[in-house]
């Protein structure tokens, strides 16, 4: 028998009005404000009647050419990521400097964490700065005590091998007590740590902080400052999210920006109603409130988690109910976490949308600018920063979100530069893009095989049917 989620039987109404999608119309009506209001440029959002909504130019872009800006509305770094790079919690931009960056992770890769089978915990990371900021090699050692043996199972499948570095080095560029040549040239702006004092989250602004915070970190918190009910049952829900899977933690984000946005509405509506009469009820009433939250979301969601995800090779065709009934239980049992930790009434029926963002990584500018320095310098640099390029063996990237229509043969690419420090994200032309013409990303790696292609794809819920496809289809 099917199990069935308590919100889901006893919200079956609210649920269903946040799954409706919204009509064309609303759609179209939603962004034409969205672009009037927040002032974008030459862009258009139309709906093609193949594959949907999209955004096309509205005036010719040139190559390299700024397309669009804007807040990013809901990102998340994977929890493997962490372990490649610190990075804002709010924007994902690099910070604290070359050598804290490359330091910590030889110290979390020489404990044998992986960057790529799922061995990632979140509070590496985090606990890589505590080590930073710790006063003594007693006090490092405190912070890695209790996962060190959950790292022993852990193995790096880098392809390049790491030549290992002396003991002490790793902790001495964490520390500051060593520098690298040339690092000064690639300056990262100083780690501001959570107000919440979580030791979890840490940011590059003061901005960065405050936005985070107001936007759902208030509820994620585990710091004494934390805005949610239970820091024990959030704690153990991040757990369950590391342990399974971390889309949850992206999923929560979502949750908490409707939970905060549904909060202020609920607190304006009341204070409207005391003009008019001096008893305040708000008896269920709270749906158009959290219907009007959750509409930022409902204009790109498109299915629950557990539906439209792609049904894996090694699951036979005749198993997709069960397997699809066992994602399920998996998100009902987070959802009965996180309900634990933040639970707000009127926003039981919140549920659950994703892409891709690289920011430019310092650490791989820092080792190119080494290698293209003058012969003299490169040879006196070398001798210090072989060592370290060696032992990493590998580059960095960093996910996040984001919404525009897929293609294998992008005009535009999702991408943050040096000089957008503000906590937005960006979208820059990679070739010309002419008027009219819709404005693509792609949401995987473009050259991969065409099968490997259509099978990350599955998970968006299409077949892709670009030109690069639709040449190389068999």
């Amino acid at each position: 028998m099917e199990s069935i989620c308590p919100i889901d039987s006893q919200f079956s109404r609210e649920i269903s009005a946040l799954l409706e999608p919204p009509s064309a119309h609303q759609q179209q009506e939603y962004f034409d404000n969205l672009i009037r209001t927040r002032q974008y440029r030459g862009l258009k959002v139309k709906h093609n009647g193949e594959l949907g909504k999209g955004v096309y130019a509205d005036s010719d872009f040139g190559e390299g050419e700024l397309v669009l800006k804007d807040q990013m509305q809901v990102g998340a770094q994977h929890s493997s990521n962490k372990i490649d790079c610190l990075v804002c919690s709010y924007c994902f931009r690099f910070i604290g400097s070359i050598e804290l960056q490359i330091g910590r992770r030889l110290y979390l890769q020489g404990l044998g964490v992986s960057t790529s089978n799922g061995c990632g915990r979140e509070t590496f990371s985090h606990n890589s700065l505590d080590h930073w900021q710790a006063d003594s090699s007693e006090d490092v050692d405190n912070c890695y005590t209790e996962e060190r043996d959950e790292l022993k199972e852990c193995n790096s499948s880098s392809s390049k091998v790491k030549v290992p570095l002396p003991e002490g080095v790793a902790e001495s560029l964490m520390n500051g007590e060593s520098s690298l040549p040339y690092s000064e040239k690639f300056p990262l702006p100083s780690t501001i740590a959570c107000s919440g004092g979580c030791r979890e989250a840490y940011y590059c602004s003061k901005l960065c902080a405050e936005s985070d915070w107001e936007s759902s970190h208030s509820l994620l918190c585990t710091g004494e400052k934390s805005e949610s009910i239970s820091r024990e049952a959030l704690s153990k829900f991040i757990q369950h999210a590391n342990e399974t899977n971390d889309i949850f933690l992206l999923a929560t984000k979502v949750i908490c920006f409707t939970v905060l946005r549904y909060k202020k509405l609920k607190t304006a509506h009341l204070r409207e109603q005391e003009k008019f009469t001096s008893s305040i009820v708000l008896k269920n009433d709270y749906l158009p409130l959290l219907l009007e939250a959750w509409k930022p979301i409902s204009m790109g969601y498109k299915k629950r988690w557990w539906d439209c995800i792609a049904l894996p090779d090694d699951v036979d065709s005749c198993d997709e109910a069960a397997f699809r009934a066992q994602l399920k239980e998996l998100a009902f049992t987070s959802l009965k976490l996180l309900k634990e930790a933040i639970f707000c009434k009127g926003c039981e029926p919140c549920i659950l949308s994703i892409l891709d963002l690289v920011v430019a990584s310092p650490v791989e500018d820092y080792f190119l600018y080494i290698d293209d320095l003058p012969y003299p310098e490169k040879k006196k640099a070398e001798e210090i920063t072989r060592p370290f390029l060696d032992a990493l063996g590998d580059d960095y990237s960093i996910p996040c979100q984001g919404c525009m229509n897929h293609s294998c043969c992008p005009n535009a690419k999702a991408f943050k530069r040096e000089e957008d420090r503000d906590g937005q994200a960006t979208i820059i032309a990679l070739r010309p893009i002419s008027k009219q013409e819709e404005v693509t990303i792609s949401y995987i790696d473009e050259d991969l095989p065409f099968d490997e292609r259509q099978a990350l794809l599955a998970d968006y819920g299409f077949r892709c049917k670009c030109p690069k496809c639709s040449e190389e289809e068999p």
